[in-house]
């Protein structure tokens, strides 16, 4: 128990240092969740050191964090997350392992899983909401644009969604859910499009840059091309733009951190109180 707590109250400093670091300079520095994995995984080993039990508890923190290498890695590549976030989403492999049972622990990667899940998607509708309304005139026009662009798309899918629907109708009435979930998606994409480009998007100096900023998009310095990639800047390329180019057009995101400490403190709840049946 007391190991446990010791976990708890570690990632909940470190997270709260990273959510104000991530909404003051849209960035969670590469310190903050390196040393979060350090630390975490010194006490387990220093614990089982001492303890009767072996070193199961070290172990488990290990496979944790190479299971959610793998799943921050995941999300990075497949452009869910940004780097820090990716980063953060890994330091936690090395926390939520709470026993020295394998089944248990994943259990516990599963629970922790979903209410980031729900807790994420909810974080991230509220998120492009409070934009949208603090720049609804942009966003408005953006979406007639994006609307007209994707007419003819979201026409065929209005179409496959009917049809599917009358299939539904006649064979299994869950083709009907599905059928109104299809109906969505586009629209659901133009309004994160209009989000995007008329919400998001933001003139900044080149002296205020940091590495890990998104170019909205490519921009050419003395014959050569700067991308606009998912990594981001790097510290030569700033240096670069500093030198050629006074604004450059960057892509912010929606900080992405408190959904984590959200998620967190949710799993806490639910672990202190043993309430995991309501996630079902």
């Amino acid at each position: 128990m007391i190991e446990t707590i010791f976990l708890f109250s570690l990632t909940l400093i470190w997270m709260t240092f990273a959510v104000v670091q991530d909404l003051r300079k849209r960035e969670i520095a590469d310190w903050l969740n390196f040393s979060l994995i350090v630390f975490a995984l010194g006490f387990r080993f220093f614990y089982s050191l001492f303890s009767m039990q072996g070193f199961g508890f070290f172990y488990q923190g290990l496979i944790g964090l190479g299971i959610f290498f793998l799943l921050g890695n995941a999300f990075y590549y497949g452009k869910m997350f940004a780097g820090g976030d990716a980063k953060l989403m890994i330091a936690l492999g090395a926390i939520l392992p709470l026993q020295e049972s394998f089944t248990r622990n994943l259990e516990f990667f599963v629970i922790f899983f979903i209410i980031f899940l729900l807790v994420g998607a909810v974080y991230s509708l509220l998120g492009s909401l409070f934009f949208s309304i603090r720049n609804f005139e942009q966003f408005k026009k953006e979406f007639r644009k994006q609307f007209k662009t994707h007419f003819k798309a979201s026409f065929l899918v209005l179409f496959f969604a009917l049809l599917l629907s009358v299939v539904g109708f006649f064979l299994d009435e869950i083709l009907v859910y599905l059928a109104v979930v299809v109906f969505f998606i586009p629209y659901v994409y133009m309004y994160a499009k209009a989000v995007d480009e008329s919400c998001m998007i933001k003139k900044t100096r080149t002296s205020e840059l940091t590495e890990g900023d998104w170019l909205y998009k490519d921009v050419r310095v003395k014959g050569k091309v700067i991308k606009a990639t998912w990594d981001g800047l790097a510290k030569e390329q700033i240096k670069q733009l500093k030198k050629s180019q006074k604004f450059v057009l960057i892509r912010h995101g929606i900080p992405f951190s408190p959904a984590f400490l959200i998620s967190f403190l949710i799993f806490i709840w639910l672990w202190k109180n043993g309430n995991w049946q309501m996630l079902f």
